[in-house]
């Protein structure tokens, strides 16, 4: 009898260990049978060992080894031997030798999977959902659940270095409706009463600052009840960092410094830094949003002196009644043919445009159906504007400023993908930062804080807080990849005198205030420091990192786009007996 005591893995033998003994356990991918000799490919999260059973050496071992299936777990004994002369598997660790095995024990049956486990065909998302167990077998998935493990041990060593303490912060928390909905659990012991699971360890952080511990990090789960898409999930993982006596410039350093570690160390992969900042307004401006993708160029560029007094009535009225005319060059996008120009022209519809004007660069002049509106001079600024050549491409869109930028930040996208302009395997990181304090929601007819209410305003617009809200700008920086923004924290509000201040505008008043947020009003009245931080999305930065088009491939258990478990069938309902010791029913 083998046992299951293994000597080594599927992935650890090689030329060094010819003619010794070993024992490995693990998943049977294959059986051949090659004129009489059975190989067996062994599996498991280390590698594959090729395994030979010989009828000659062994007709009763042979015989079993022939009833095994794929994914039978096994243990064999055997001597590992090189493979015969030009037999050797280059694509495997382990593919000089194989272990031509003296016993063998069957350790558990498998039925026939739904699916090959081996398989690079797109699989269905339910059914690997529904077989999570099965799918996480596969390779694909073990790697980038390792590699996840490394970039956490990454994270802690990092931070480690830097005298960061990891702290755990409660699961079980109050309700504080400022975000995203809450998930909320009903308590037994106090019927009526609900904790929330926490969307993010904000307040606890902060708490954490006035106890005295300047630096704190924690690799957290988090909950948002919101809808879904590839790369959010109703729980996620999120590094959660935040530090004393500090500005904006330290938080930056030290998130670049990680990031780099992490590239490095664990990617082997090199970024520059420091990455590129760019506030707000300019991302806005230049790139149509917030967390622009810089791998590729197509910045846009205004012409509104030029839109003001050309012949182009359109261009004039957008103008002239308070809106402006900008647009970018596509590089090389006179091979775009007219089809696909007139298929943009709708595209920009389903985010209010009105229109799109398009210009092709020829050597003297502009192509384009508004070009007879165009004097040759006014032709030439345009083109001279946007830094056009021939061959390329001008898009254009007039209208009010919102709308054209986020038209053309969508446009720019579509644009690059369909010419190919994005380039593969590269990362390019920026610091969009200045962000406006506060937003206003014309149907609430109120002011909403941009990030959090805990964020801090820069100091020169504190005196304007009340009388001009819309133009305080906040401590706050987010941190964009390929554009995806993968992190995002501030500088927080540490004198309590300014924090009423701020829920004042957001129409929180007093009484609400103390209700909601009361145990950090009273902390920051016992001598809070400074302090600000970051949250980093540790599945999206992962999903990036691996080039994976979702996060639910570097989780181990996701949820559906219904934030559904197909592997436990959660959420379920529940015995009414337990809904009875909650004080609760169903309507």
């Amino acid at each position: 009898m083998v046992g299951v005591r293994r000597t080594h893995t599927c992935g650890e033998l090689s030329k060094a260990h010819v003619g010794t003994q070993a024992v490995l356990c693990g998943w049977v991918a294959s059986v051949r049978d090659h004129g009489g000799l059975l190989f067996v490919d062994l599996r498991d999260r280390y590698g594959v060992t090729q395994v030979v059973f010989d009828p000659v050496t062994n007709a009763d071992l042979h015989r079993r080894a022939g009833e095994l299936r794929s994914e039978y777990v096994i243990s064999v004994r055997g001597t590992v031997a090189l493979r015969p002369e030009g037999m050797a598997n280059p694509r495997l660790a382990t593919g000089e030798v194989e272990l031509r095995a003296t016993d063998m024990d069957l350790l558990n049956r498998s039925e026939t999977p739904p699916f090959e486990l081996d398989t690079t065909a797109p699989l269905s998302g339910e059914v690997r959902l529904r077989y999570r167990y099965l799918d996480l077998r596969r390779p694909a998935m073990q790697r980038a659940m390792i590699f996840r493990h490394r970039v956490a041990r990454c994270i802690r060593d990092y931070l480690d270095s830097l005298g960061f303490v990891d702290i755990e912060t409660p699961m079980l928390t109050r309700s504080t409706p400022e975000g995203a909905r809450d998930y909320l659990v009903p308590s037994r012991i106090q019927p009526g009463h609900f904790y929330a699971l926490p969307q993010s360890p904000q307040l606890f952080k902060q708490i954490l600052m006035v106890a005295g511990f300047d630096r704190y990090y924690q690799i957290v789960r988090c909950f948002r009840d919101e809808d879904l898409r590839a790369d959010r999930q109703p729980e996620f993982t999120q590094l959660d960092v935040e530090m004393s006596f500090v500005e904006q410039d330290d938080i930056i350093a030290v998130v670049e410094g990680l990031l780099e570690r992490i590239f490095t160390d664990v990617a082997g992969r090199k970024i520059e830094t420091p990455f590129p900042r760019l506030s707000y307004a300019e991302a806005m401006a230049r790139y149509g949003t917030d967390r622009p993708d810089l791998r590729y160029g197509m910045a846009f560029e205004e012409v509104n002196e030029i839109a003001r007094r050309c012949g182009f009535k359109v261009f004039r009225s957008a103008v002239d009644e308070g809106g402006e005319v900008r647009g970018f060059v596509a590089p090389g996008g006179a091979a775009l043919p007219r089809r696909g120009l007139d298929e943009l022209t709708e595209y920009v519809g389903r985010f209010g445009a009105r229109g799109l004007v398009w210009m092709r660069v020829e050597e003297a002049n502009l192509v384009s159906p508004v070009a007879k509106f165009l004097t040759p001079d006014e032709q030439r600024g345009i083109r001279e504007r946007l830094g056009a050549k021939p061959g390329d491409v001008i898009f254009l869109i007039a209208d009010k400023p919102n709308i054209v930028a986020t038209a053309l930040g969508e446009l720019r996208q579509e644009v690059a993908r369909r010419l190919n302009l994005i380039p593969a395997d590269v990362f390019k990181f920026c610091w969009v930062v200045d962000f406006p304090l506060l937003e206003y929601n014309p149907d609430e007819k109120r002011y909403e804080a941009r990030h959090h209410p805990f964020t801090a305003p820069r100091d020169e617009d504190l005196e304007r807080l009340e009388e001009s809200p819309d133009r305080v700008l906040a401590k706050a920086h987010d941190v964009v990849l390929n554009g995806i923004e993968i992190g995002g924290g501030s500088i927080r509000i540490h004198n309590p005198e300014v924090q009423k201040r701020v829920f004042k505008l957001l129409d929180i008043g007093e009484e609400e205030a103390e209700r909601k947020f009361g145990f950090l009003l009273e902390a920051l009245r016992f001598g809070a420091p400074p302090h600000g931080g970051i949250a980093l999305g540790l599945d999206r930065l992962v999903m990036l990192l691996l080039g994976l088009d979702s996060i639910r491939d570097v989780i181990a258990f996701p949820k559906t786009q219904r934030a559904v478990c197909l592997l436990t069938g959660a959420p379920t309902p529940v015995d009414p007996k337990q809904l009875r010791e909650l004080g609760l029913r169903l309507e």
